[in-house]
Order: C-alpha cells, then sequence, then structure tokens
C-alpha cells in the first residue's frame, strides 16, 4: 500500500523556514552532510512527490533552475505542486500544477507512485491538509539545533498522542532524528484547496 510520508527537518523551536521562506538557518547547522547521508536511500523508495507552492517556488529560484534546470534532484518521478497560481515549469522535469483538494489529488499520486511511497516535501500547510483528509501516514523530522521565534510552522494542525507512534528516534551530526507513523482516522473529511 502507498504510504504518504512527510520527512523534513525543523528547527528546535518546530520551524521550517523563517517568515521570508529562507532556509538559511539550515544550512548554517554543522554537520549537514551527515544528516543528509541517507537521504538518497530514502528517495529510493519514494515514486512521487507533493509540495505547496512556496516550497516550489524556494526550490526554483535557489537552484536557479530556469537558467540550470539539470539541477531539479527530483529524477523524473512525479511532482505534484499545490497552486491556485501559475507558476514556472522546470524544464524536462516531472511537474504538474494542481489547484484542488488533496483529497483529489490523492489517487494521481498514487498511480505516479506505484510500489513506493508519496513524499510530502513541504510546507507545513500542505502536509496539514493531507492530514485534514486522513491521508497522512508517516512524519519523519530532523530536528536542528536552532531557533527561530517565529516562521512557518511544521504541521498547523492538532495531531494528538493517540494519532501518533514514535518508531525510531536517532542522532545524524547535530540533528535528532524522529519517525512517528500516524494512525489514520477510520473516515476523514475533505482536505483543503490550496499551499
Amino acid at each position: 500500500m502507498t504510504r504518504l510520508i512527510y520527512n523534513t527537518a525543523t528547527t528546535l523551536d518546530g520551524y521550517l523556514a523563517d517568515d521570508s521562506d529562507s532556509l538559511d538557518w539550515l544550512f548554517a547547522v554543522p554537520g549537514a552532510d551527515e544528516a543528509e547521508s541517507a537521504f538518497p536511500a530514502f528517495l529510493e523508495g519514494i515514486g512521487a512527490m507533493v509540495m505547496g507552492s512556496a516550497t516550489y517556488e524556494w526550490v526554483y529560484d535557489h537552484e536557479n533552475l530556469a537558467a540550470h534546470p539539470e539541477k531539479w534532484g527530483y529524477g523524473d518521478r512525479l511532482s505534484l505542486v499545490l497552486t491556485t497560481r501559475d507558476l514556472p515549469r522546470v524544464a524536462g522535469a516531472n511537474v504538474r500544477f494542481h489547484s484542488g483538494s488533496v483529497r483529489d489529488a490523492w489517487d494521481e499520486l498514487v498511480a505516479a507512485a506505484g510500489a513506493k511511497d508519496v513524499w510530502v516535501v513541504g510546507g507545513g500547510d500542505v502536509v496539514g491538509q493531507f492530514a485534514d483528509a486522513g491521508l497522512l501516514d508517516e512524519i519523519r523530522v530532523s530536528i536542528a539545533p536552532a531557533t527561530l521565534g517565529a516562521g512557518k510552522p511544521l504541521l498547523p494542525r492538532v495531531l494528538g498522542s493517540d494519532r501518533l507512534r514514535l518508531e525510531s528516534a536517532g542522532r545524524a551530526g547535530q540533528f535528532a532524528e524522529l519517525v512517528y507513523s500516524v494512525d489514520r482516522p477510520a473516515a476523514g473529511p475533505a482536505g483543503g484547496s490550496d499551499a
């Protein structure tokens, strides 16, 4: 069965990015290379990805994909971007834009993933919409030794301890790595419509 996995890094106080959508705090953490060493193995198990427009735009700008589309680091797997706006496309990448609910996107993501999983790349509201729809299966979070005080939250929803089960805890460089399974509710409500 295809699982929906949220795999991300966060600050100690639970922010993905600062108020300007910057990830500079993440690149400043010593030992980030060690923390990223397991990423290629994780990506091998991913058949499709989904992200919000802010995440997509950050990657597009940060990697200068308009001039260097070869820097698209996700291969030919489907990357579904949730947005209601017109965004630039990465030449040669399997990027599609979706303006409906996450529940409406789910069948397309599962079909594209095949026997593999779907990765919610970001952001917090996108994964929140999938959690609201009862589709989130796993949260993998690397906690960095940094605080921002404000910014884009890790997951702006309430998920009680009755739905989360710690599967593993580890360390990679300066990062604490936690994996939680998420119990899906018996019947989830319809998801949101935009990222």
